[in-house]
């Protein structure tokens, strides 16, 4: 039961068309047109693209010839994670006025917990307000969120009124909003598993609350067990300020497929020093090393090995990287190598001040959205 569980005033803050607005920010020649970040080139792959460039059917994730035939106007610029990196950190220091429970997603969004918050406001409606014009004012860049009761609904929600807008789902509303959702807005549910839904005659919320969790367990396997409590409202994961990084990784694409190891060492070599520099940076270690080769039929291949101990000099890595690249023969030209670290040196202690306990908060408490 929804109302058994312990309630939260969860924000999810999503920046608007992020790597674009950064470009539109810092050259304003740009603003009001269709731009791609990335993408140039025969073979390049756009990384995000303008409200404008949008509109034309541009996405990221796209090749930049493709783009360039829905929209002959696209400007092409570079991407500088530096600059994204830069501008992240800005917002982010704006958040932790609010409260120490932020967890990044990404370098344009957050989860925000502000349950209990530094500035003792009641509603969370506001503090989205103010935090969102506080970036526009600080930072020269827009942004979105969603308000409600717990990740998953502040997620979904957050999408709802871009760009630049805002939605609440407060407590008594939160079934009724799930019940009415396109299926494809549902966090989690792809395009693969949302056509496998319409097939069985699954379109909306409604449609998936009728549906049993043995049935959606058989048809969806472990997702289906999610499926069924996500559209109840039940998502218990707390925002957690400190996410532990998994990996780290670096990777490039080539203009020219390659057809030798030989012509790929130099390659690897930059792959290489890039990981090691966000290594330093980040000030993690790895022990397992991975080769990430993906072939000119886009077929995708991984090499890897355990160090005994944790690593993160480039030569090293460029090392290991080789012996990975010449354990077997390629099986085709190559248009893609990249290099990650896992098994990292992560402290996984959470700060005290970072432990809230928000299981304490029930919903027989007063709470204003």
């Amino acid at each position: 039961m929804l109302s058994d569980l312990p309630i939260r005033k969860i924000i999810h803050v999503d920046m608007d068309a992020f790597y674009a607005s950064v470009a539109q920010l810092d050259n304003p020649e740009l603003k009001g047109k269709a731009i791609a970040v990335g993408g140039g080139g025969k073979r390049g792959v756009i990384s995000a693209a303008s409200y404008e460039a949008r509109k034309f059917g541009v996405k990221s994730a796209m090749s930049g010839k493709l783009a360039i035939k829905l929209c002959p106007h696209l400007i092409f610029v570079k991407t500088d994670f530096e600059r994204y990196s830069k501008i992240s950190q800005q917002i982010r220091s704006i958040f932790l006025d609010y409260t120490d429970l932020v967890e990044p997603l990404s370098l344009d969004e957050a989860y925000l917990d502000v349950t209990q918050n530094k500035k003792g406001l009641y509603s969370a409606s506001l503090i989205a307000e103010e935090i969102r014009a506080r970036i526009y004012k600080e930072v020269g860049l827009t942004a979105s969120a969603g308000i409600s009761i717990n990740k998953f609904i502040a997620k979904v929600a957050s999408d709802y009124n871009k760009p630049n807008g805002q939605k609440t789902v407060n407590p008594e509303d939160v079934l009724p909003f799930l019940e009415e959702l396109d299926i494809r807005k549902f966090y989690g549910v792809g395009k693969v598993t949302a056509e496998k839904m319409y097939q069985k005659g699954i379109f909306t919320g409604k449609d998936l609350k009728i549906k049993s969790i043995d049935y959606l367990s058989e048809n969806f396997g472990k997702s289906g067990r999610y499926y069924y409590n996500v559209v109840r409202g039940i998502h218990t994961s707390e925002v957690k300020p400190n996410r532990i990084r998994k990996s780290l990784a670096a990777e490039r694409t080539f203009s020219e497929n390659l057809s030798s190891e030989i012509f790929m060492l130099e390659k690897l070599e930059h792959i290489a020093e890039e990981v090691s520099k966000r290594l330093q940076k980040s000030d993690v270690s790895g022990k397992t090393i991975t080769l990430k080769i993906k072939y000119s039929d886009f077929t995708l291949q991984t090499r890897s090995k355990t160090l005994p101990y944790f690593v993160k000099e480039a030569s090293i890595i460029l090392e290991t990287a080789k012996d990975l690249l010449y354990q077997n023969k390629l099986n085709n030209s190559v248009r893609l190598l990249g290099i990650s670290l896992s098994n990292l040196n992560t402290n996984t202690k959470v700060p005290k001040q970072d432990l809230v306990d928000n299981k304490s908060i029930s919903v027989q408490l007063k709470f204003q959205f």
